[in-house]
């Protein structure tokens, strides 16, 4: 398989794949958060482009339409932009045309879209979009508008139904409701992963060393992030895998102020002051409160660790009940 491969014009994608070569099989969206909804889609265009011996290929924004369009209105982010072109790859599509998003194509009607992007740049023998797909200046492009122009130029559009879990429509934005209450379980569900936070190690306030629960914390990029509280998770570090339990929020016990992500890993002895972690959400443990001092919330964290290792405990269980015998 080629190496997947990141394009931001269509002049780019042009010089990378030429003219009269390289069709693609294509799907047009946002995909904020990358949740299993946008997976079934893009899935299906890796199918469709692999029969078809084409290109399977994504066109996404950047920045968030909204964020030009409305900013008043624009979401916070399930993913950085890094995150979100990771999962395309580790999907298996070839190719991903990122197109600033500006005056000037929101100004493109979807005639002008599709000619222009579809049909002159990416060549699309196929166009596979979600039922509620909008496209083209104001959202006047629909679906149906899309299957009318597709038979015009001469490409063929799937629509694909949304993906649905134990009976719940999943979406961006019912994501983005399980992160701000801290149900992340949920939200791993609906993202057939657990949420994650990324950035750089930062330097905390020492504390955590001196009552002998040394942390790694987290300067997070994503614009969503859960509620306060302390979480059961996993922690990246220098390309290996922690378990660990998660502190976000202010440290009242400290009269802290700034939020803090803080994450202690188990089993793990490293001095580490720089460079990057990704922290996973799999369970929230508790809300985040005041106590009386160190020794009552030293007892606490006890208590939180311990709590962590048996969500894991029964994760592990259940996971290996799971595979054939």
């Amino acid at each position: 398989m080629s190496a997947f491969r990141v394009l931001r014009s269509l002049e780019e994608w042009k010089r990378a794949f030429g003219s009269g070569q390289n069709p693609s099989v294509v799907s047009v969206g946002n995909f904020d958060g990358l949740h299993a909804g946008h997976q079934k889609i893009l899935r299906a265009v890796i199918e469709r482009a692999r029969a078809d011996k084409a290109l399977a290929a994504v066109v996404s924004f950047d920045p968030h339409p909204l964020k030009v369009l409305r900013p008043d209105y624009a979401p916070c982010l399930l993913q950085t932009l890094p995150q979100k072109l990771s999962g395309f790859s580790d999907l298996g599509l070839s190719a991903a045309l990122l197109l600033n998003f500006n005056v000037h194509l929101a100004a493109e009607s979807p005639e002008e879209f599709v000619r222009a992007t579809i049909v002159e740049t990416l060549r699309a023998q196929a166009v596979l979009v979600g039922n509620s797909f909008r496209f083209g200046h104001n959202q006047s492009g629909d679906a149906r508008r899309l299957q009318q122009l597709g038979e015009r130029f001469g490409f063929a559009v799937g629509v694909i139904g949304p993906a649905t879990i134990d009976g719940e429509v999943v979406s961006s934005s019912a994501i983005r409701t399980c992160i701000a209450d801290g149900d992340v379980a949920h939200a791993a569900k609906l993202l057939e992963r657990p949420f994650g936070l990324t950035g750089a190690i930062t330097r905390g306030a020492g504390r955590g060393s001196k009552i002998l629960v040394p942390t790694l914390n987290l300067a997070p990029e994503q614009e969503c992030l859960p509620k306060t509280g302390v979480y059961a998770t996993e922690t990246l570090v220098n390309g290996n895998r922690y378990r660990s339990a998660t502190n976000i929020g202010v440290r009242p016990t400290f009269d802290g102020s700034g939020l803090t992500v803080e994450s202690h890993l188990f089993d793990f002895s490293e001095t580490v002051t720089d460079g990057r972690l990704e922290v996973r959400f799999w369970q929230r443990l508790r809300d985040e409160k005041k106590f009386s001092g160190a020794p009552e919330l030293l007892r606490q964290i006890a208590v939180d660790l311990e709590q962590a290792r048996a969500f894991f405990r029964n994760f592990d269980q259940e996971a290996a009940a799971k595979k054939p015998a």
